[in-house]
This record gives structure tokens, C-alpha cells and sequence, in this order.
């Protein structure tokens, strides 16, 4: 099922640098990244309660509340940047770049989350970065 909901984030991540694209024309890219995090934080909210998920909050760690934390603060720097650099660039090479953070996770996991490193998940790195580089030269 992992997959099936990976799928789907990628191609709803497509819609969203579309959306995102044809959105922002005429529109100040930070303005823009907090009318967009205003409804993902209205969704998200939305779904807490539909799942009735709310009670759980009690029992979260502060080492828990900590890294959310810090991945919420990555993840607002990287809505910006990547608003910014989708209102200054073009999607078709924007998005590419922004999807090097697959190589970079791979890095992070390895070093971090001692991740195992395979001969197939470095082929794929190069891979990944070879064709970013065709795509955005």
C-alpha cells in the first residue's frame, strides 16, 4: 500500500508545480507559499479530525516535537525557495532540480539513519543526477 500512496504523492507533487506555475504569475512567491500553506494546513487539520487523530497529541515526545519541528522549519525554507525559483524559472527545470532531493535524502539516510548504501541505490543516485543535468542544461 506504501506504494500506492508514494505514487499518488508524485503525481499529486506534479499538479502542484503546475498549479503552482500558472498561480503565481503576478503574485509575490512568499504571499503565494502562505496562501498555499494556509490550505495544507487547513487539509492536514482536517484530516486530524476526520481520524480522529487529535488525542494523540498529548502523547507525542519532546524529542518527537522537536525533529517535527525542524522538518516543518525545512520544510516552510524549502516552499519558499522552491516558490521563488518556480516564479523566476521554468517548471521544467525547476522541478528537476528540486527532485535532487531525492539523491540528497539518500545521503542524509545513509549518514544519519545508517541507511544501507547498495551498488542499485547508487546506480540510481548517478542515474537521478545525470538526468537532472540533461534536463536543465
Amino acid at each position: 500500500m506504501w506504494f500506492v500512496f508514494a505514487l499518488l504523492s508524485a503525481i499529486f507533487a506534479a499538479l502542484t508545480s503546475i498549479l503552482a506555475k500558472i498561480g503565481i504569475e503576478g503574485v509575490n512567491s512568499n504571499l503565494a507559499t502562505a496562501i498555499r500553506t494556509v490550505v495544507v494546513v487547513l487539509m492536514a487539520w482536517g484530516m486530524v479530525f476526520l481520524t480522529n487523530a487529535q488525542g494523540g497529541i498529548s502523547s507525542i515526545g519532546k524529542k518527537s516535537w522537536l525533529f517535527l519541528i525542524l522538518s516543518g522549519l525545512a520544510t516552510g525554507a524549502s516552499w519558499l525557495c522552491y516558490y521563488k525559483a518556480l516564479q523566476m524559472g521554468e517548471a521544467s527545470k525547476v522541478v528537476p532540480i528540486d527532485k535532487l532531493s531525492v539523491v540528497i535524502t539518500l545521503v542524509l539516510a545513509f549518514i544519519f539513519l545508517h541507511e544501507k548504501f547498495t551498488p542499485k541505490s547508487i546506480a540510481g543516485c548517478v542515474l537521478i543526477g545525470v538526468g537532472t543535468l540533461l534536463m536543465v542544461i
